[in-house]
């Protein structure tokens, strides 16, 4: 019976939308980020090199990046809210555009 109740849409609701899918942004650029700073450390040497460390590194890389996404980010999922909610407002508000030329009084 309960399931049949709609919840009340908040307007917070899209926000944290928005917000989830910035943070998931964000941890795809620092896995890429993380996994451009690794493939930069030289592996030649009696225990480096092979599939075996590309495939460990690209794991240590992802969960490197999955750990500084945990602890906070880098800040840029929140610059990025807010560049997209300012982006709605805007494409929302009608623009006013003064009468220019014969209209203009």
């Amino acid at each position: 019976m309960l399931g049949s109740v709609a919840r009340p849409v908040t307007p917070l609701a899209p926000n944290v939308a928005l917000l989830q899918q910035a943070k998931g942004l964000e941890g795809v650029f620092l896995n890429t980020l993380t996994s451009q700073m690794f493939s930069s450390i030289k592996t030649d040497g009696m225990f480096g090199g092979g599939f075996g460390e590309q495939t460990w590194r690209s794991m240590q890389s992802e969960q490197m990046a999955d750990a500084i996404a945990k602890a906070g980010g880098i800040g840029l999922a929140a610059d990025i809210t807010r560049n997209l909610l300012d982006a709605q407002e805007a494409a929302q508000a009608k623009p006013v555009v003064p009468p220019q030329g014969a209209y203009a009084q």
